[in-house]
C-alpha cells in the first residue's frame, strides 16, 4: 500500500482518487505517522465474492464434473 503525505495528497487529489478507483489503496501520513486510508469501495464481483466465502464456511465443497465410479441409469441406453 502506498504512502502519500497530506501535503502531496492536496497536490494530486483527483489523480489519487482514480488510484484508488482503479483498486490502488492509499495511506496518509502525516508527520510520518498514517492517519487515514483511502480504499476502494467494495464492487459487484467483491461482494459477490466474500458471500461466496462466506458459504463456503458452512457448506460441502466437492468435484461434482469427475466420474465417481458408478454406472448411471440414464447413462445404461447409451452403452
Amino acid at each position: 500500500m502506498r504512502r502519500v503525505k497530506v501535503t502531496e495528497l492536496r497536490k494530486r487529489l483527483q489523480g489519487y482518487l482514480k488510484d484508488v478507483q482503479h483498486g490502488d489503496p492509499i495511506q496518509i501520513t502525516s508527520h510520518g505517522r498514517v492517519i487515514a486510508r483511502l480504499v476502494p469501495e467494495p464492487g459487484v464481483a467483491e461482494s459477490a465474492r466474500e458471500s461466496l466465502d462466506r458459504w463456503a464456511e458452512s457448506a460441502k465443497l466437492g468435484d461434482v464434473v469427475s466420474p465417481v465410479g458408478e454406472e448411471w441409469e440414464a447413462e445404461s441406453d447409451r452403452l
